[in-house]
């Protein structure tokens, strides 16, 4: 089997047609099996703490938005009790004084918290909608086997 060059295509370390050599090429060619793996090494063990920093702070951010929602959430059930509280006691004084003004006025209060507790709820619902867990880094982490894959360069 007789072997025939390829003129058309640069031996590697070679100069290109611009006469400059690629860095990566320059690397490969001065640098040992063991610094390259070293390297790529390196370079896997920062792009996983970048990944660890990523999560923590979307998990940061989702707990965040998390507290307000629970702390709204908590706000309309106290709001929720003043409205049964103040209901109770509309019936209670509408009842004992057979609808004078002081238990209509108990009623207005109530009513009152009811739209108060309403406004809470909404808001405490919107937060936690909002909430997207860590879609950063997982849309990140799914890049991650694409650039573990050797690339092939034209030659």
């Amino acid at each position: 089997m007789s072997h025939v060059p390829d003129y058309g295509t640069p031996s590697p370390g070679a100069p290109t047609a611009a006469g400059a050599v690629p860095p990566a090429e320059q690397k490969a060619a001065s640098s040992s099996l063991g610094d390259l793996v070293g390297d790529v090494a390196a370079d896997l063990s920062m792009l996983m703490r970048q990944e660890l920093e990523l999560a923590k702070a979307e998990v940061r951010q989702s707990a965040t938005r998390a507290g307000k929602g629970a702390g709204m959430y908590a706000g309309a059930g106290v709001a929720g009790h003043f409205v049964l509280l103040f209901l109770s006691l509309a019936l209670w004084w509408a009842l004992g004084y057979y609808f004078t003004g002081l238990g209509w006025s108990a009623v207005i209060v109530a009513v009152i918290w009811g739209i108060i507790a309403a406004v809470l709820a909404a808001r405490a619902k919107k937060e936690m909608a909002a909430i997207k867990g860590l879609p950063r880094t997982t849309d990140t982490v799914k890049k991650i086997p694409e650039a573990l894959k050797p690339s092939e360069e034209p030659r």
